[in-house]
């Protein structure tokens, strides 16, 4: 069982920045498919950002590119995803989640499907106004 815990949400106004973090416990070694997944009220849940941290290598939504930045900590159960240049429509709740094991030991994870995410946090709202 892995417990993912979401923090740093809030209310923010536009064009500020925010930076959200993830804590992942329950957790055994290893390297992992991560995201940020957010859903906006009336809307279909979106993966904005992701990273493999076994390679580094990240993807971002076209919406949120150059805004936000996913990144790992150095402890290595925390994620975090900096946001800069708010706008209206990033208001949501964000979720933290994981990839099927199977889908990151293969490459198989499309970062911006939040179906292949098996593992999602409770979610902190951010509200930009």
């Amino acid at each position: 069982h892995v417990q993912l815990v979401e923090s740093g949400g809030g209310s923010v106004q536009v064009g500020g920045s925010l930076t959200l973090s993830c804590v992942a416990s329950g957790d055994t070694p290893g390297s992992f498919c991560m995201g940020w997944i957010r859903q906006a009220p009336g809307k279909d849940p979106e993966g904005v950002a992701g990273i493999s941290t076994g390679s580094g290598s990240t993807y971002y939504a076209d919406s949120v590119k150059g805004r936000f930045t996913i990144s790992q900590g150095n402890a290595k159960n925390t994620l975090y995803l900096q946001m800069t240049r708010l706008t209206l429509e990033d208001t949501a709740m964000y979720y933290c989640a994981r990839a099927a094991t199977w889908r990151c030991a293969t490459g198989r994870v499309d970062y911006g499907r939040s179906a292949d995410f098996g593992c999602w946090g409770q979610g902190t709202q951010v509200t930009v106004s």
